[in-house]
């Protein structure tokens, strides 16, 4: 351990996890952050860990909601964050939400006096130059909002793999899709039948377009207008061109037809979003409709009015890597085991999912400069789940949030959703206690 220190950049949600964690471990640490020098468009505290848009942090729940569960996780592992959060909720019904002011505050309390931490007020520009074998760890943390000259920096030196906006399309639990009103293939015969297809008939399609052109939209922060639709238009703002404009675009049914070999008159395709085949993206649905509306909307095709959503579709600011082709799984650098990511450039998505990368960069550099017994997490937990996603390589890579459809299926499945998810969430906790009960 001697004269190893680690350089965390970004006092987020993250970066605060992170740093407070090897600090507190009696490992040298500096935590670099711009404000209040700086501050992005978004923020207006000078404090850490500042919450920018919602005060909750979802679900408490840890043995019904996948974000509860990781809340847990987290607690077991000694989040600081998540005690803030317990230290400054509000009533919120089985939500964790806080005073966001008090929240932060408790954060920068947590961090100013935490020995063997040193804060520091400046902008970083570029990536720090680490030496591959050094005594130096750095975590970039910087979250969505990284400013230009860095999020350059990061561009050039990640191979060009920086998104500047997240336009992700809805994701369903596999086993919630009514195969009764679907048929797999793929278009034109080509391929191994990988795709799930919704058709709908002529009223169901016309009656889907007149709901989504009424349904609400999410609210845009000025900071995001005018630069997310760049790549990827929402579905509602292409059905807003025209009643025919989805059939024939993401809706088209041309190269498919279904078992009894009639062709649909528009079609939903579903993609398998995991090896497992346990989530299935809606194709070509990147949306800004609130998250009631898009249940709501979509499900009107036959195929999903039962669906279980494992993740909304979003359509904001959001910088982030592309982490399969750059991280390996404890979230350090392919070409630099001394360099680390933490927080949403990692493609994960929602405050506490930011804090749990934070933690978990913290936890394997915190096993390497005290040479103790490595945490291995696999997929029957939240954390472990969440280090595959940013790790495994996939064609279209987007952020994820916590949710059951992540973790690795029980061995015998259980039909009812409230009892497996609570066997799914006791065997997660029970796996953390075992890793910590090793350490012992």
């Amino acid at each position: 351990m001697k004269n190893k220190t680690v350089t965390v950049i970004g006092g987020g949600l993250a970066g605060s996890e992170a740093a407070y964690y090897l600090a507190s471990r009696g490992i040298k640490t500096t935590l670099v952050e711009m404000k209040p020098k700086k501050f992005t468009p978004a923020h207006t505290s000078e404090n850490y860990g500042e919450l920018v848009c919602s005060n909750s942090l979802k679900s408490n729940d840890a043995y019904a909601n996948a974000c509860g569960l990781l809340k847990e996780e987290m607690r077991l592992l000694g989040s600081m964050v998540i005690e803030a959060a317990d230290a400054t909720k509000v009533p919120a019904g089985a939500a964790l939400a806080v005073d966001r002011e008090k929240f932060s505050a408790y954060i920068s309390e947590k961090l100013k006096t935490c020995p063997n931490l040193t804060l520091q007020t400046e902008e970083v520009t570029s990536l720090p130059e680490v030496e591959k074998d050094g005594d130096r760890y750095v975590i970039i943390a910087t979250g969505p909002l990284t400013a230009e000259p860095l999020s350059e920096d990061i561009k050039n030196k990640t191979g060009g793999g920086l998104h500047f906006f997240d336009a992700s399309a809805p994701i369903v639990l596999a086993e919630s899709i009514d195969l009764a009103h679907a048929f797999t293939g793929d278009r034109y015969g080509k391929g191994t039948g990988d795709y799930i297809n919704c058709p709908m008939t002529k009223e169901e399609y016309y009656a889907f377009v007149d709901e989504l052109l009424k349904a609400e939209r999410a609210h845009l922060h000025e900071f995001e207008k005018g630069e997310i639709f760049e790549g990827c238009m929402p579905v509602e703002v292409m059905a807003s061109r025209g009643r025919d404009t989805l059939r024939f675009g993401t809706l088209k049914p041309v190269g498919l037809a279904d078992e009894e070999g009639k062709r649909p008159y528009a079609v939903l395709q579903l993609r398998k979003e995991n090896e497992a085949g346990t989530m299935y993206n809606l194709v070509g649905f990147q949306t800004n409709l609130k998250f009631p509306e898009q249940k709501r909307v979509f499900s009107m095709i036959p195929a999903l009015h039962s669906a279980e959503y494992l993740r909304y579709g979003v359509m904001h600011r959001n910088t982030y890597i592309h982490s399969p082709d750059v991280l390996n799984p404890d979230f350090s650098f392919k070409n630099n085991r001394r360099i680390f990511f933490a927080g949403q450039i990692t493609g994960v998505e929602g405050y506490v999912e930011s804090a749990a990368s934070g933690l978990l960069a913290a936890i394997h550099i915190a096993d390497e400069i005290l040479d103790r017994p490595a945490h291995v997490f696999d997929e029957q937990t939240v954390c472990g789940a969440l280090e595959k996603h940013i790790s495994t390589p996939v064609k279209d890579f987007q952020p994820m949030n916590a949710n059951y459809g992540i973790l690795s299926p029980l061995p015998t499945r259980i039909k009812d959703k409230k009892e497996r998810y609570h066997a799914l969430s006791k065997r997660a906790i029970e796996r953390i206690k075992e890793q910590l009960e090793d350490r012992r």
